[in-house]
């Protein structure tokens, strides 16, 4: 199922995805998130058979923490 370590090819072999309580529903720009998984599985909520990038526990949070905090710089 896991083409290499950090992505799966069809994120529909997956299950527990949901969508932030911030989506606006419009499905324009939404991921999802997979849960009760050893890695954070996360995909383009308009592709559910596309594939999913695979964040570490602790990938995740600290990407997470840096969008609530402001801290991404554009183009990075």
């Amino acid at each position: 199922m896991v083409s290499n370590e950090r992505t799966i090819p069809n994120s529909a072999a997956l299950t527990g995805w949901y969508k932030s309580s911030y989506s606006d529903g419009s499905q324009s720009e939404c991921l999802e998130v997979a849960r009760g998984h050893a890695d954070v599985p996360v995909r383009d909520s308009k592709a559910v058979t596309g594939p999913a990038l695979l964040f570490s526990a602790n990938g995740w949070t600290a990407f997470v923490s840096a969008l609530k905090k402001d801290q991404l710089l554009p183009g990075q």
